[in-house]
């Protein structure tokens, strides 16, 4: 993972900065300012993409299931993009979260 710099409107802050819900609600309030929804399922593929280390949106997709069977692996691919597209997680580090 890589340590970018402290720019206002990035909220990750560095690694070991902010405790794990801090950082769930970081990015839940950047989702939010982008115009985003936020469901039961996009905070359940929230917490893995942020608690675990996740290699692929398969792997991702796996995961979220035991949690929840609805997700489809469609709603796994939009939620991984759209958090690739606000700058919270970066697909050069595998799905880790991005740190600023």
């Amino acid at each position: 993972m890589t340590v970018q710099e402290n720019h206002t409107d990035n909220i990750i802050g560095y690694v070991g900065y902010q405790g794990e819900a801090t950082r769930k609600d970081a990015v839940i309030e950047k989702l939010r300012r982008q115009g985003f929804r936020i469901t039961k399922q996009r905070c359940i593929l929230l917490d893995i993409i942020l608690d675990e280390d996740c290699s692929s949106c398969k792997e991702i997709y796996y995961k979220a299931v035991k949690r929840d069977d609805s997700i489809g692996i469609a709603t796994v691919y939009r939620m991984v993009n759209t958090l690739e597209d606000i700058g919270v997680i970066s697909r050069k580090n595998m799905y880790k979260v991005a740190c600023f």
